[in-house]
């Protein structure tokens, strides 16, 4: 991913996610986690950010699909991977994923790790599918009343 990537990074963002989340937390939870997480400041500061790595699919000059990953400690977390509805299931979450564990690899990590909303069970078979276990499950905090019920996953590199 370039800078020049950012803005059509955050539009797909909030795209996938008024398609997958209404059911699993609100609006309001929505646009303060949308807000914060693809604000184009932090994801720049990402990209400069030799611990980061950001995957951008393309299609006919449009962005589908994306992942952000980084190093924490001696593990890899994969932060983000989204696919545009209309494109799930034809091999870009794959693919994604595949750079992310190339990625992953070459920092030395052993593993990977994820978290993925306890209700969001296409995302946790997809992960399942790919190798990735549940090893933890937690309510995150968030503040002004927001929380993430998650599961958190790994796999092995």
């Amino acid at each position: 991913m370039v800078p020049a990537d950012v803005d059509a990074v955050a539009a797909l963002a909030r795209t996938v996610w008024q398609a997958t989340y209404p059911a699993l937390i609100s609006q309001a939870q929505m646009d303060a986690m949308l807000a914060d997480r693809y604000a184009a400041t932090r994801m720049r500061a990402q990209l400069g950010d030799p611990a980061h790595a950001w995957h951008v699919a393309w299609q006919g000059g449009t962005a589908v699909g994306f992942a952000h990953a980084y190093l924490d400690g001696d593990t890899c977390k994969l932060d983000k991977l989204y696919v545009h509805p209309a494109q799930q299931r034809q091999g870009v979450g794959a693919a994604l994923l595949a750079a992310v564990e190339t990625w992953a690899r070459a920092q030395h990590a052993p593993r990977l790790r994820l978290q993925v909303n306890r209700g969001n069970t296409q995302a946790l078979s997809a992960y399942t599918k790919y190798g990735f276990a549940i090893v933890e499950s937690r309510v995150f905090d968030l503040g002004n009343g927001f929380v993430m019920d998650d599961h958190i996953m790994e796999k092995p590199l």
